[in-house]
C-alpha cells in the first residue's frame, strides 16, 4: 500500500512539472514577443535609474518590473546606444594618463610615461628614475628582451636604486657609451653593473674613454678584438636606454667628459642643443661635428634606429630642445619623462615644430 501511494505521488509530482514547464515556455514567448517591441524611453530611464542609481541587480530590476532580464538587460544596452548613460572616469590619475596621451600624440611617440614630479623640491633624475624602473619590471616580465644596452648618467643610476631585486640569468646589459676619469657610480662601468646587480644579469662593460684623444685613429682604435666582439652585441640588442643633455654645466658630460680643447661655446657656435650618446645635435637631431662623431666611443646613432626598442628617460626644462631633437631624428619611441618637461614639450610644439594646440 505503501508502495503504491509513493507511485501515485510520484505520477502527480512529475505532472506537475510537465505543467509547470508547459507554463513556462509559454510565458517565455509571451515575453521574448513583447521584447520585440521597442521599450519607451520611459522603461529605459526607469530601468537605468535602477541600475546604476539604486545599484540594483539586472534581475531584481526584472522582478520589480516584472519583466525578464532579458528585457532590462537591452534596456540598459539600448540606454548606452542612445546616450542616455555615459560613462565617466574620476580618478586623480586621470588628468596624467591624458597629459600621456597628448605628449605621445605631439612628438610621435609610441609610448610616454610620465612621472608627477616634486615641484617644491625639484629633482629631475628620481621621479623618472622610478618611473623607468617600473617601465623596465614590466617590460622584463614579458621576456620580450634577451639583452638591452644603456648608457650612462644620473637619471639611470636613479633607476637602479629603486629597481627591485630580480632574476634574469639569461639576459645581458651591454654598455653602449665610453666612460669618464670621474663619476664611477654613474659612469658605463657603474651603471651596467648596477642595473645587472638588480635584475641577476649578465653585463658587458665598454672598457674605453668616451672621447678618443686627438690624432687616434677611431676605427684602427675599434679593432682591438675585445672591443669589436663587444661593438658586435649592438646588432643584436633588444632595447636602448637612452639619456640626453643639453650644452651647459648641467651636463656632467659637458662638466667632465669633453675633448681637451673643446669648449661648451664652441659646440654652440655650431648649433649644438644638446647630445645623445656623446654626440652632439643641433634642433633637427642632425650632428654639428664629426670631429666630435669621429672621436666618440659609443654606439653610433645610426645604428641606434635600427634597434626595435628606444627608450630615453629624460626630465627638466634644460632638456626641452635635445629631448625635441632626438624625437624628431626617431632615436626615441618611449619617452619617460616628469609632468613639468611633459607640457613644457606639448607647449614647445610637435615633432615636425608645429605648435601643440
Amino acid at each position: 500500500m505503501y508502495g503504491l501511494q509513493s507511485i501515485c505521488n510520484g505520477a502527480i509530482l512529475g505532472a506537475l512539472c510537465l505543467i509547470f514547464e508547459s507554463w513556462r515556455h509559454v510565458r517565455e514567448e509571451n515575453d521574448l514577443a513583447r521584447e520585440q517591441i521597442e521599450d519607451s524611453h520611459a522603461f529605459v530611464t526607469e530601468v537605468c535609474w535602477h541600475y546604476y542609481v539604486n545599484e540594483m541587480t539586472q534581475a531584481e530590476i526584472a522582478r520589480q518590473l516584472n519583466v525578464t532580464r532579458l528585457r532590462v538587460n537591452q534596456a540598459i544596452q539600448r540606454a548606452k546606444s542612445l546616450g542616455f548613460v555615459k560613462i565617466q572616469i574620476e580618478s586623480p590619475f586621470l588628468p596624467r594618463v591624458e597629459l600621456q596621451e597628448t605628449l605621445k600624440t605631439s612628438l610621435g611617440l609610441r609610448r610616454a610615461v610620465i612621472s608627477p614630479a616634486n615641484e617644491t623640491q625639484y629633482d629631475y633624475h628620481k621621479s623618472v628614475g622610478a618611473a623607468l624602473a617600473a617601465l623596465m619590471t614590466e617590460r622584463l616580465a614579458t621576456g620580450d628582451w634577451r639583452s638591452f644596452g644603456v648608457s650612462w648618467g644620473l637619471t639611470l643610476d636613479a633607476t637602479i636604486k629603486k629597481l627591485s631585486r630580480q632574476s634574469h640569468p639569461e639576459l645581458e646589459v651591454v654598455s653602449i657609451l665610453g666612460g669618464t676619469a670621474k663619476g664611477s657610480t654613474l659612469n658605463s662601468f657603474g651603471i651596467a653593473s648596477g642595473f645587472a646587480n638588480a635584475l641577476g644579469a649578465q653585463y658587458s662593460v665598454l672598457t674605453a674613454p668616451i672621447y678618443l684623444s686627438e690624432g687616434i685613429d677611431r676605427d684602427l682604435f675599434l679593432s682591438q678584438y675585445a672591443l669589436k666582439e663587444h661593438f658586435d652585441k649592438f646588432q643584436s640588442l633588444d632595447a636602448v636606454l637612452l639619456t640626453c643633455s643639453n650644452v651647459s654645466e648641467k651636463s656632467f658630460l659637458v662638466e667632465n667628459g669633453l675633448p681637451h680643447g673643446m669648449s661648451p661655446q664652441s659646440l654652440i657656435q655650431n648649433g649644438a642643443i644638446g647630445d645623445v650618446l656623446g654626440q652632439f645635435l643641433d634642433r633637427n637631431g642632425h650632428s654639428v661635428s664629426q670631429e666630435v662623431d669621429n672621436r666618440t666611443v659609443g654606439m653610433p646613432l645610426d645604428q641606434v634606429l635600427g634597434v626595435p626598442e628606444k627608450i630615453m628617460a629624460a626630465a627638466g626644462p634644460h632638456k626641452v630642445d635635445i629631448i625635441r631633437a632626438a624625437c624628431r631624428r626617431g632615436f626615441v619611441d618611449t619617452l619617460v619623462t616628469d609632468d613639468k618637461t611633459a607640457k613644457l614639450l606639448i607647449a614647445a610644439g610637435g615633432k615636425d615644430g608645429t605648435e601643440a594646440r
